[in-house]
C-alpha cells in the first residue's frame, strides 16, 4: 500500500522557499564548477570521455516501489563498471517517497540524479532553481538528439524553453504492455473455451473457482488490473483515462464518477469481487505477493499495465517443470456488441514513461550526460538490456542491431533473470532501437523459441496500445489551488473505489460514486476539470505545431 505524508499549503510554501535560498546557493558553486571549466578527464570543452576517467555519481528513484540493485553485482552493470569507469551508487526511498523528495529538499541533499515523472515534482525542482538544463549538453554529445528526437525535446520543453529531462522509452511507434495473461494449462484443461468478451471472462472465472479452488480466478496485481479492465467497455478508452482522474468528452475533461464506463466497469469488478472471482487483497498486497502467484501458476487470468515482465520469466520457469504447462496472453477482452480492434487497455506515448534530471548538486553534470547520453545509444542499449558482447549476443549487423549467439536461444532461463536485474536499470530506454533489434531477430526463429514478451509484444500489446501523447503532464502543482484539490479528490475516488469494490449489489455500487461526485464537487472538482481541459487542449495545439 502507498504511503503518503500529506503537508499544508502553507509548508509546502515554505519548503519551496528555503530550497530556492538553498538551491540558489548550490547553483552557483555548481555553475563554477562546470561552465567552461576543465572537465575530470582533463579535456577542454571536447567532453567527457567515458572510459578514460571515473565517473561515480548518486541515483535515486522518486517511487515508492523502487529499490535499485547494487550495481556491478550482475554481468552488465559489472561490464560497465569496469570498462567504462562508471560508478552508480543507489539513494532509497524507503518505501516512502514524498516523504524522502521532502527530506532532500529541506536539507538540501539532494541526489547527482533523480528518476522521476514528469510533472508537479519535477516542476517544483525546476522552479527552484535544482536541476542542470541540458541544451548545451544535447548539441555536444550524438544519441539523445538522434534518437530522442527534436518534436519531442520541444514538447519536454519547459516554459523557459529549456529540456531538463533525459526521457524513458520515448518512442515513435506503438508499445506498450498493458493486457492479459492466461495460464494456458488451466485453459486448456478446461476445454480452451472462447475468451473474447467481458461475459466470456466472467463465465470462466467461475469455472475456475469451481474446478480449482487453490487458484486465482483474477489476479490484478496491485490494483492495475481492475482499471484494465474499465477499457473493455467502450472503444478507445484506456485505462490511463481513469488515473487521470478525468474523461475526456468531447472537447472537455469530465468527471469519472459520472462517466457511465466506468460506473458499469465498476459493477462488473464488484461482482467478481463480490463472487470471489478476483484476488481479496487486491488493493493491499506487495508486488512480491503478486510475483509469487504468478511464477507459481496460482492463478488463471492475470491484468496488469505491464505484465510481461514478471509472465515473461514465469513462462520460463513453469515450462521447465512441466511441458504442459506455460502462459499465453490473449487479444483485450471487450463488451458484446463492441468492435474489439477499438479497444485499447493502456496507452503508449512518443514521451515515454518518466524521466532523469541532474541536479545542481553534481560536481560534474556534462560527465553524469555523457554516461546517459551513452546509454541512449546503441551500445549502451545492447549493454544494458542484453549484457555485455560474447554473452547472449556477438557483434552487429549493417543496422547496428545485436547479432544473437546461440546461447541467447538456449539459455532462456538465465537470460531472462539477467533482464529482470537490468530492468530496474532501464533509466533513458530507446524503446525504437530496442523493439526493432529483438523483434527482428525473434521472428527469425520457430516459435517455441521466441522470446515471449517478445512475441506477444508483436501479435498483440503494441497493436492494442493508444496514443496518450496528448494526455500528458496533466496534473497541477501540489501546492496550488489545483492541486490541492486534485490531492482531495484522489482522497475521494480512492475511497469510493475500494467502497465499489467491497459493494454488496449493483445498485450500491452506483450510490457510492452519486456520492463520491457530490465529494468531488464540493471540493472544486469542476475548476480542477476545467484545468485538465486547458492543459490538454495545450498539448493538443502542441503536437498540432501550434
Amino acid at each position: 500500500m502507498r504511503i503518503t505524508k500529506k503537508l499544508s499549503a502553507l509548508s509546502l510554501v515554505a519548503i519551496l522557499m528555503i530550497f530556492t535560498l538553498m538551491a540558489g546557493c548550490s547553483k552557483e558553486s555548481a555553475g563554477s564548477d562546470s561552465k567552461g571549466k576543465t572537465s575530470d578527464s582533463g579535456k577542454e570543452s571536447s567532453g567527457f570521455k567515458l572510459g578514460e576517467d571515473e565517473l561515480e555519481y548518486t541515483m535515486y528513484g522518486h517511487y515508492d516501489w523502487y529499490t535499485m540493485p547494487n550495481w556491478g553485482e550482475d554481468v552488465a552493470t559489472k561490464w560497465i563498471k569496469e570498462n567504462m569507469k562508471v560508478n552508480v551508487k543507489p539513494i532509497s526511498s524507503g518505501g516512502n517517497a514524498a516523504q524522502k523528495f521532502n527530506t532532500m529538499i529541506v536539507s538540501n541533499d539532494l541526489p547527482d540524479v533523480m528518476w522521476l515523472d514528469r510533472g508537479p515534482d519535477m516542476d517544483k525542482l525546476r522552479e527552484a532553481g535544482a536541476l542542470v538544463p541540458l541544451d548545451e549538453y544535447i548539441e555536444k554529445y550524438p544519441n539523445i538528439k538522434e534518437w530522442v528526437g527534436e518534436s519531442t525535446l520541444n514538447m519536454l520543453r519547459a516554459e523557459d524553453g529549456k529540456v531538463y529531462g533525459i526521457p524513458n522509452w520515448y518512442t515513435s511507434q506503438p508499445n506498450g504492455n498493458t493486457g492479459y495473461v492466461v495460464n494456458d494449462k488451466i485453459y486448456k484443461e478446461l476445454g480452451s473455451p472462447k475468451l473474447e468478451t467481458t461475459d466470456d471472462l466472467y463465465s470462466y472465472l467461475k469455472q475456475v473457482k469451481e474446478k480449482y479452488p487453490d487458484v486465482i480466478p483474477y489476479e490484478p496485481g496491485q490494483g492495475d488490473g481492475l482499471d484494465v479492465l474499465y477499457s473493455a467497455f467502450a472503444e478507445e478508452h484506456p485505462s490511463t483515462f481513469v488515473g487521470l482522474r478525468a474523461i475526456p468528452n468531447g472537447d472537455k475533461m469530465t468527471s469519472v464518477f459520472t462517466d457511465p464506463v466506468y460506473r458499469e466497469s465498476m459493477q462488473y469488478i464488484s461482482k467478481l469481487f463480490r463472487e470471489k472471482l478476483i484476488s481479496q487483497d487486491a488493493l493491499t498486497q506487495t508486488l512480491d505477493q503478486v510475483r509469487e502467484k504468478i511464477m507459481t501458476g496460482k492463478f488463471a487470468v492475470y491484468a496488469a499495465s505491464s505484465p510481461t515482465e514478471i509472465s515473461n520469466l514465469a513462462h520460463t520457469v513453469l515450462r521447465a517443470e512441466d511441458p504442459d504447462a506455460g502462459l499465453k496472453m490473449v487479444w483485450p477482452f471487450h463488451k458484446e456488441g463492441l468492435d474489439k480492434n477499438n479497444i485499447f487497455p493502456g496507452t503508449y506515448s512518443q514521451l515515454g514513461w518518466n524521466v532523469s534530471v541532474i541536479t545542481q548538486n553534481a560536481k560534474n553534470p556534462e560527465a553524469i550526460f555523457a554516461f546517459l547520453d551513452w546509454m541512449v545509444g546503441p551500445e549502451g542499449q545492447r549493454n544494458i538490456f542484453w549484457g555485455p558482447e560474447g554473452l547472449y549476443w556477438d557483434g552487429t549487423d549493417a543496422d547496428d542491431a545485436p547479432i544473437f549467439t546461440d546461447k541467447y536461444v538456449t539459455d532462456v532461463e538465465e537470460r531472462d533473470k539477467l533482464m529482470e536485474t537490468t530492468n530496474s536499470f532501464q533509466w533513458v530506454g530507446n524503446t525504437v532501437y530496442i523493439d526493432q533489434s529483438k523483434t527482428k531477430f525473434e521472428l527469425t526463429l520457430p516459435e517455441d523459441q521466441q522470446n515471449w514478451a517478445t512475441r506477444y509484444q508483436t501479435e498483440i500489446t503494441w497493436k492494442t496500445q493508444y496514443n496518450g501523447t496528448e494526455f500528458a503532464n496533466l496534473s497541477p502543482m501540489p501546492d496550488s489551488e489545483e492541486g490541492l484539490t486534485e490531492q482531495r479528490v484522489n482522497d475521494i475516488y480512492d475511497e469510493a473505489h475500494a467502497k465499489a469494490l467491497h459493494a454488496k449489489s449493483d445498485e450500491e455500487v452506483l450510490k457510492i460514486l452519486d456520492e463520491a461526485e457530490k465529494s468531488a464537487q464540493a471540493v472544486g472538482y469542476d475548476k480542477l476539470l476545467e484545468f485538465k481541459t486547458k492543459k490538454w487542449q495545450d498539448n493538443v495545439a502542441r503536437m498540432a505545431g501550434n
